[in-house]
C-alpha cells in the first residue's frame, strides 16, 4: 500500500439553480420612504412573532399548524403578505436546523482531536496521519478543561437537535452582540439602533407564475414602475386602486435586464426584496427567479478545445492554459485580489477577478475551466492545527465556497463549463514534476503555476507527472515500457518513428532507425536477432608473388597499424 488516498474523478459542475439581480431605487420622494419604513416595520414585527411561533412548534410542525399561523396573520396584513411571512419563517427555521447539525459535527471533530492529543505523552512528535502530544503540561491541562467545555456544549446541542429547538436572531446574532461593543465596532447607539431596525424589517415576497407581471405583492412593470400591496392596517396610505401604493422612482435593472423583462412580460414568477443600506442611505430592490435544470454537457465535449487550469490561493488565482494533450501553452497568468475590508469589498474583488479570468478564457477559445473542489470546513478548527494560527487564518480567508459559486454562476452566462477536480496532491506533484521544467531565464514558474498545470491535467484524465522513469537496468524490457508516454489505444505507439530530415540532436544519424519497430531485429528477451543460424565464412585467399599462402603464415598486425598503412598508401597514390 502506498498510503495515498484514492483520487476522485473530475466532474462538470452543474449550472446555477437561480438568478438574482439588484437595482437601486433612485429619486425616492419623502412619502415613498415613509411608506417603505412603515410597511417594513409593521411586517417585520409580524415576521418576528411568526418566527417565534414556528420555533416553538419544533418537530411537531405540520400543514395544519402552518395554515393556522397564516390565518392569524391575514387580518392584520393580507393573504399574500401572510403567505410570504410564514414561508420565510419556515425557511429560516430549516436553515437554522442545518447550521445546528453542522455545528454538532464541528464539535465532534474538535473533541476527537483533543482526546487523541491528550492520550499521547507530553512533547510526543506527530506524523502525517496522527497529531502529536501537547508541548507542555500547562497546555495539556488547558486543553483538558476545554475538552470538558466542548463535551457539555455538545450535549446541549444534541438535546436541542433531538427536540427540534433552534436559536435564531432576526437581524443577525453578530449585530446583536455588537450592541455591547459599540466602541470596537465604531458605531454610536443611534447608528446601531437604526441599523438593527432596518435589518429586522420585512419587505420581500415570492412570485407566482400566471399572475400579472409575476408578482401580485411587490410588482414591477416592464417599464420600471414599482408598486406594493399595502397591509390592511395601512390602507389609508394607498394612492392607487385595490389598496396599492405606486412609487415615483422608476426601477431599471442593468445586469440581465433583458432576461428579467422577458419573464415579467410573460407573467412568470419573480421574487422581490426591498432593503435599506443604512451606511450609504440608499434603498435597493433585488429580483430573483429560478432557472429550470438543464442537462450537463459531457466531460469530453467540454475538453474538446483544451482548458485552463486554475489554482486558488489566498491572494490570487494562478491559471495556465493547456492543450488537448495536457501540454502548457504560453505563459501563466495570475489574477490578484484583496480580501481585506468589508464583505461587499471582498465580494467585489472576487467578482472582478473572475470576470478577468473568464474574459481571458474567451480570448483563448477554450470551453472549460478546471478548479479544485476545495472544502476547508474540517481544517479551520483550532483543535486540529493548534498554535498554527497564521495557517488557520490563511485557509479561513480563502473564499472557496463563494469562489466556486460565483464562478459557476458567471461562467453559465459565457458558455464556459466548470470542471471540479480532486485537490489531493496537486500542489506537491505539480511542483515536483512541472515547476523546474517550466522555469526559464525569462519566466519564473511558481509552485502555484505548476499546481494549475497539475489541476488541468487531472481534469483531462492525464497523469500529473510528465513521464514514467526509464527502465532502471538497461534499455531492455525487463523493467517494462514507459506507459505514460502513449496509451495502448494510440495506434503506432510501438512502431518506428517517422524520419525527420535535418540536423539530429542525438548520436544516431538519420536513416539508422529503420528497424526500430521490428522486435526481431533487436536484441530482445526471447527473440532472436537474426532468423538464420550464424556461421563464420572462410578467410579470403591471400597470394604473395602469385603463390597462395596459408593464413597461419600471416603476421599479426594490429588494427591501428593497418589503418596507418592504409593512410600511407593513400598518400603515396595522391
Amino acid at each position: 500500500m502506498s498510503g495515498l488516498r484514492e483520487v476522485a474523478e473530475p466532474f462538470v459542475v452543474s449550472d446555477p439553480a437561480g438568478v438574482a439581480i439588484r437595482a437601486r431605487l433612485k429619486r425616492l420622494a419623502a412619502q415613498d420612504e415613509k411608506v417603505l419604513v412603515l410597511v417594513g416595520a409593521h411586517l417585520g414585527a409580524l415576521a418576528s412573532r411568526d418566527l417565534k411561533a414556528r420555533c416553538a412548534d419544533g418537530l411537531e410542525h405540520c400543514a395544519d399548524r402552518w395554515a393556522a399561523r397564516k390565518r392569524e396573520l391575514t387580518p392584520v396584513s393580507s393573504a399574500r403578505w401572510a403567505g410570504a411571512i410564514t414561508k420565510a419563517s419556515h425557511d429560516q427555521w430549516a436553515l437554522a436546523r442545518r447550521c445546528q447539525l453542522a455545528h454538532i459535527q464541528t464539535l465532534e471533530a474538535g473533541i476527537a482531536a483533543i482526546a487523541q492529543r491528550l492520550a499521547r505523552p507530553v512533547g510526543a512528535k506527530g506524523s502525517k496521519k496522527a497529531a502529536g502530544g501537547y508541548r507542555s503540561r500547562q497546555e495539556w491541562f488547558a486543553k483538558s478543561r476545554r475538552l470538558q467545555v466542548l463535551q457539555d456544549r455538545l450535549e446541549r446541542e444534541r438535546a436541542d437537535h433531538a427536540a427540534g429547538t433552534v436559536h435564531v436572531v432576526r437581524g443577525g446574532r453578530r449585530l446583536a452582540r455588537a450592541r455591547h461593543h459599540l466602541e470596537a465596532t465604531g458605531l454610536t447607539e443611534a447608528q446601531w439602533r437604526e441599523r438593527w431596525e432596518a435589518e429586522r424589517w420585512f419587505l420581500q415576497a415570492d412570485g407566482e407564475s400566471g399572475k400579472r407581471y409575476g408578482n401580485e405583492t411587490i410588482r414591477i412593470t416592464p417599464d420600471g414602475g414599482l408598486s406594493i400591496k399595502l397591509p390592511a392596517l395601512l390602507k389609508d396610505l394607498a394612492n392607487a386602486p385595490h389598496g396599492r401604493y405606486v412609487f415615483t422612482a422608476p426601477v431599471r435593472f442593468v445586469h440581465r435586464g433583458t432576461e428579467w423583462a422577458d419573464r415579467v412580460e410573460a407573467n412568470r414568477a419573480v421574487a422581490y426584496r426591498i432593503h435599506y443600506d443604512t451606511g450609504r442611505n440608499r434603498w435597493y430592490v433585488t429580483a430573483s427567479w429560478q432557472i429550470p435544470p438543464r442537462a450537463t454537457i459531457p466531460l469530453k465535449t467540454a475538453l474538446a478545445h483544451g482548458l485552463i487550469g486554475v489554482d486558488a490561493n489566498a491572494d490570487h488565482l494562478a491559471a495556465w492554459r493547456l492543450d488537448v494533450h495536457g501540454n502548457p501553452i504560453g505563459n501563466p497568468r495570475r489574477f490578484f485580489y484583496d480580501l481585506s475590508g468589508t464583505a461587499g469589498h471582498r465580494d467585489a474583488q472576487v467578482r472582478h477577478t473572475l470576470t478577468r479570468l473568464l474574459h481571458w478564457a474567451q480570448s483563448c477559445g477554450v470551453a472549460a475551466i478546471a478548479i479544485e473542489d476545495l472544502d476547508f470546513a474540517a481544517e479551520k478548527t483550532r483543535e486540529k492545527h493548534g498554535r498554527r494560527k497564521r495557517f488557520r487564518q490563511l485557509i479561513s480567508g480563502m473564499p472557496t465556497g463563494r469562489l466556486r459559486a460565483r464562478l459557476s454562476a458567471m461562467a453559465d452566462a459565457t458558455g464556459i463549463a466548470i470542471i471540479a477536480v480532486d485537490p489531493a496532491y496537486t500542489s506537491k506533484w505539480g511542483a515536483q514534476h512541472w515547476q523546474k521544467p517550466l522555469t526559464t531565464r525569462t519566466r519564473k514558474t511558481t509552485r502555484h503555476d505548476a499546481a494549475a498545470v497539475a489541476i488541468g491535467r487531472r481534469a483531462q484524465g492525464w497523469p500529473i507527472r510528465r513521464r514514467t522513469a526509464p527502465p532502471p537496468h538497461d534499455q531492455s524490457d525487463r523493467a517494462g515500457h514507459r506507459t505514460a508516454q502513449a496509451r495502448p489505444a494510440i495506434p503506432g505507439r510501438e512502431g518506428p518513428r517517422p524520419h525527420v530530415p535535418g540536423l539530429r540532436t542525438r548520436s544516431v544519424r538519420a536513416g539508422r532507425g529503420a528497424n526500430a519497430g521490428n522486435q526481431n531485429a533487436q536484441h530482445r528477451s526471447e527473440r532472436s536477432a537474426e532468423h538464420e543460424p550464424w556461421h563464420q565464412d572462410s578467410l579470403p585467399s591471400v597470394r604473395r608473388n602469385g603463390q597462395p599462402i596459408s593464413s597461419n603464415a600471416l603476421p599479426l598486425v594490429s588494427g591501428t597499424h593497418l589503418r596507418m598503412k592504409g593512410i600511407e598508401s593513400a598518400a603515396k597514390t595522391v
